[in-house]
């Protein structure tokens, strides 16, 4: 028998504080924190974010609390320090379809500037231009050009008047209108009376003259329009040029205070020319009037808006690249806006309302985003592969689409954006894109894998006492003396369920930090000691423990039927692990099985109520198959069994009970009683071998519970696979019981083994006559040969069954 009974030594890990070379952890405050055991993640990280060709983006996978995002945001960091700043990013009107708003890039800082500055020189329009619009050499030039159009007007209206008395006819102007009389030949006003004297022909001649007067002064109007046009011209032609250099002079020395990109150049010269033609048309409007000045004030206002910078991006406090976070990648936090206001039951909207999302923000730098907050939101997904496609973005309003009113629409010039996103999933996360959508995972071109656990060396047992060093200082917690960061290093091998290696999810351990440090206050201490790290976790384990408790409670009471002393046939106590997502424990469950004479085989009964799942339906399966194999000099077997967990109503997931179903049955088979006091826990193969299963301390120390409760004799134990060995990290509570010899942890390499410390008798090895009498298998092959007979002399035939199919259930959390 190759039954290995464990040391109390062997059963936890435990650290030395002398090894770890400190007294407390304020003496490691200046020691650099590294990745600890991240390093593959550290290379990846690094060479992700150097690579300088675009649309080469990283997928960041590893489980919540290992770390991913913080140490993402400070590799982030560090790389953006050695970047350039990136430029400002400003909207302008655009005067030739103002509906499409220019997008320009100004070095970072200047795109403030060039908004003050273009505000400034709007306030040098508003006082200057009516300045020097009434200056008075502008002015008199001014009423020259009046009175010369005066004068031609006046010299036109005499000749036409004089054409009009050779045809008495008297012309006078009233008001911009042109009224004419008939006279008779004394001059005088030919009224209704005289004019029913005159003859035929002389009433002819008067309409003939009428018409012509009438031809005269439709020409003297239009020489008049033409005239006035001249006019006005003129006048505008020279306050252009009276105000034409104060423009040049401002918008020259915005040129010239600008550092402008080369391929931006153009469009601001362009802008800025745009501007002073705008400014030209208007200056009507820089005069005051005697009507409608409310009007003119308005359009005024209107020119002045034109002028005013959209600064969207501004990075002028900036000393490297932008790192951006974005928790709540909304689509407008995240592709930007056009915020709209309702006007006249018209929404409307202009390019200093346009706002930039975090996309344009990370312009030149990283953007880190979660993948499940993007699934999350099939528009925002949509709208982000377009942009990985393309490069470019243009901000729009999609909720415009299904506005209640009217909208004024708004398409502001799309940009080119240079960015590194850094997507932040978990590993079902990852493969889930990989598969679905190929081509939005082919933008993301390094794999950043974060461990769940690594390997222990006294490095990472440094770095993890730095890890608490700053985690104290970080929260303003006492810091910890080195027993307490001992402790503190057991326990994240205990959640690696390792005595070689450590836990990554270093988020359990701040968490273990913040509640230890508290239990510490609570007694006025100083200094966190390994006392108050062991009250934090039992703490810790209480607030959880409630359903725990309750079950124990059960077995007390009698409820549910546990016996931890004496032998039983064909029954055994399993070990199952109840999994509440926040915490998980271990439980004893009693299996029992039973054998008949027959041929239908063995039958799960979890499997046929639909209360097991496919692992467990798999592992009854293989032990099934082990089973056949022992006694294949026996086949076919006549035999009838049935495997079962007792008082087990909310279903079995897992094969790590394969063991024990198997040493419950082959008792009944060879009906040799079982030790009640050893409960079992562990995986089977084909061919006997014990493979290791999880959970395996939460199991040992449920059943140490229940042994406790109802008695320890020092017989009580736990047989598990030889293979579990390093993955002991169990309570000192029951170390100290085991040191004492109140309850012992057995490990064994092949089922048979365990048959033997369970039954007190040999396994039994296969000889050319079967198996030897006296032994374990040997009686077992006695029962089949007496099951054979038995149906052999009934004439028993096997009828034909239908097995039920391996589906997924649904319901309460399996045991496993």
């Amino acid at each position: 028998m190759t039954i290995a009974r464990m040391d109390a030594f062997d059963l936890r890990l435990s650290i030395d504080p002398a090894t770890l070379g400190f007294t407390d952890t304020s003496e490691l405050l200046q020691q650099v924190l590294p990745w600890i055991g991240q390093e593959r993640a550290d290379r990846a990280a690094r060479f992700g974010l150097q690579m300088a060709q675009p649309n080469y983006n990283l997928f960041v996978l590893g489980e919540v609390g290992s770390g991913r995002s913080s140490l993402m945001s400070q590799a982030m960091s560090r790389q953006a320090a050695a970047r350039p700043v990136p430029p400002d990013l400003c909207y302008l009107h655009n005067f030739e379809t103002p509906e499409h708003p220019r997008a320009l890039r100004l070095p970072a800082g200047e795109g403030r500037l060039l908004r003050q500055w273009m505000a400034e020189f709007a306030k040098t329009l508003q006082t200057e231009i009516p300045k020097r619009l009434l200056a008075p050499d502008l002015r008199a030039e001014c009423e020259r050009i009046e009175a010369r159009n005066k004068t031609e007007e006046d010299s036109a209206f005499a000749e036409l008047s004089a054409f009009a008395e050779a045809r008495n006819f008297g012309l006078l102007r009233e008001q911009g209108r042109m009224v004419f009389t008939q006279r008779d030949n004394q001059g005088e006003p030919l009224t209704a009376g005289k004019a029913m004297t005159l003859t035929r022909e002389q009433r002819a001649g008067i309409d003939a003259a009428e018409g012509e007067l009438r031809t005269e002064i439709s020409r003297f109007l239009e020489q008049a329009r033409a005239r006035e046009l001249v006019m006005k011209e003129a006048l505008t032609a020279l306050k252009r040029q009276g105000i034409k250099p104060l423009l040049d002079h401002e918008l020259q020395t915005i040129r010239s205070r600008l550092r402008k990109p080369t391929e931006e150049s153009v469009k601001l010269d362009l802008y800025l020319e745009q501007v002073q033609h705008d400014v030209l048309e208007n200056l009507e409007l820089f005069q005051p009037g005697d009507e409608q000045e409310e009007v003119r004030v308005a359009a005024l206002l209107e020119v002045f808006s034109r002028l005013r910078v959209n600064v969207a991006v501004d990075n002028h406090g900036l000393a490297g690249a932008p790192v951006i976070v974005d928790d709540n990648p909304l689509f407008r936090s995240l592709f930007g806006s056009i915020e709209y206001e309702s006007e006249d039951g018209v929404l409307v909207t202009d390019f200093s309302r346009i706002r930039a999302g975090s996309l344009l923000k990370a312009h030149g730098g990283f953007l880190m985003l979660h993948l499940r907050d993007l699934l999350a939101d099939e528009q925002v997904a949509e709208k982000l592969r377009r942009f990985l496609r393309s490069g470019r973005l243009q901000i729009e309003e999609p909720g415009m689409v299904y506005a209640p009113i009217s909208a004024v629409s708004l398409q502001p010039e799309p940009v080119d954006i240079e960015v590194k996103i850094v997507l932040i999933a978990s590993v079902e996360e990852y493969y889930l894109v990989q598969e679905a959508d190929p081509e939005f995972a082919r933008r993301f071109g390094c794999k950043v894998d974060f461990a769940e656990s690594f390997t222990a060396t006294a490095d990472t047992r440094r770095a993890t006492a730095i890890f608490v060093a700053h985690t104290c200082h970080k929260m303003g917690l006492p810091h910890f003396s080195a027993p307490a960061v001992a402790t503190l290093i057991e326990e994240s091998h205990r959640e690696a369920e390792d005595q070689m290696r450590q836990s990554a999810i270093f988020a359990r351990c701040e968490a273990l930090v913040m509640e230890s440090a508290g239990v510490a206050r609570s007694r006025g201490a100083a200094l966190v000691d390994t006392g108050d790290v062991r009250a934090a976790i039992e703490a810790r384990i209480h607030r959880h423990d409630y359903p725990e408790q309750r079950l124990q409670e059960s077995i007390t009471a009698g409820e549910r039927l546990l016996q931890v002393s004496g032998e039983q046939i064909g029954q055994v106590n399993g070990l199952t692990i109840v999994d509440l997502g926040d915490y998980q424990f271990g439980f004893p469950v009693r299996v029992t099985a039973s054998t008949h004479a027959g041929e239908e085989g063995l039958l799960n009964i979890e499997r046929e109520v639909e209360l097991s799942g496919p692992i467990h339906d798999k592992g009854v399966l293989i032990l099934q198959s082990y089973l056949s194999a022992l006694f294949a000099h026996l086949a076919p077997l006549a035999l009838n069994a049935a495997v079962v967990f007792e008082q087990e109503y909310s279903g079995v997931e897992g094969d790590s009970a394969s063991c024990a179903e198997f040493y419950a049955l082959l008792s009944a088979l060879s009906g040799l009683p079982l030790r009640q006091g050893i409960a079992v826990t562990g995986a089977l193969n084909q061919h006997g071998e014990m493979l290791p299963v999880g959970a395996v301390n939460e199991k040992i120390e449920g059943y140490f519970r229940s042994c406790e409760l109802l008695g320890l004799d020092g017989e009580q134990g736990v047989l598990m696979p030889q293979r579990n060995r390093r993955h002991l990290m169990l309570a000192p509570r029951l170390v100290d019981a085991v040191a004492a010899g109140r309850f012992h942890i057995y490990t064994a390499d092949h089922a048979g083994d365990g048959m033997e410390l369970l039954t007190r008798q040999s396994f039994g090895t296969l000889g050319p006559r079967g198996y030897p009498p006296q032994t374990v298998l040997g009686r077992a092959q006695k029962t089949l040969q007496d099951y054979r007979r038995a149906c052999e002399s009934t004439g028993s035939r096997r009828p034909a069954h239908q097995p039920r199919p391996l589906t997924p259930r649904r319901g309460e959390p399996r045991r496993r």
